[in-house]
């Protein structure tokens, strides 16, 4: 299965007082470290957004296990890959790499959306299309 990795050095902006990393910020970067995978095989956001018509692809579960805690200055690689296609919605796994050694994974299930056509603020999943699981079957 096809995997990205996002490297990243942990910034004071990351960080609580102790200058470790904020646990919400993981998810933060798993968030850019999607768009990195979907970009790794041709499929940068503002594409998906202008061809598929899609509103996004919304986080709808995410959970996290914290191995080792970032501090302020080191750097990560965020390895990435998507472990599971439903029929609108797919499942990733996210881990986070310090000094090679694993700090944090994260797994989210993501859904494929378009806008609601009658509720401005209501978003509808819709089936992912088969060139987009391809696209991460055939790299």
């Amino acid at each position: 299965m096809h995997k990205s990795e996002l490297k990243m050095r942990i910034t004071r902006d990351d960080c609580d007082p102790t200058e470790t990393v904020f646990f919400p910020r993981y998810f933060a970067f798993c968030a850019a470290a999607t768009g990195a995978l979907f970009e790794s095989v041709g499929l940068p956001k503002p594409l998906l957004l202008k061809t598929y018509a899609i509103a996004g692809y919304p986080v709808v579960e995410v959970s996290g296990s914290f191995y080792r805690p970032c501090t302020f200055g080191d750097d990560i690689v965020i390895e990435s890959r998507i472990a599971q296609w439903g029929g609108a919605s797919f499942r990733l796994v996210h881990r986070i790499r310090k000094g090679g050694e694993l700090a944090v994974e994260v797994r989210e299930k993501r859904v494929w959306t378009v806008r609601h056509p009658n509720k401005h603020d209501a978003l509808l999943s819709k089936p992912i299309p088969v060139e987009i699981k391809s696209r991460f079957n055939g790299v």
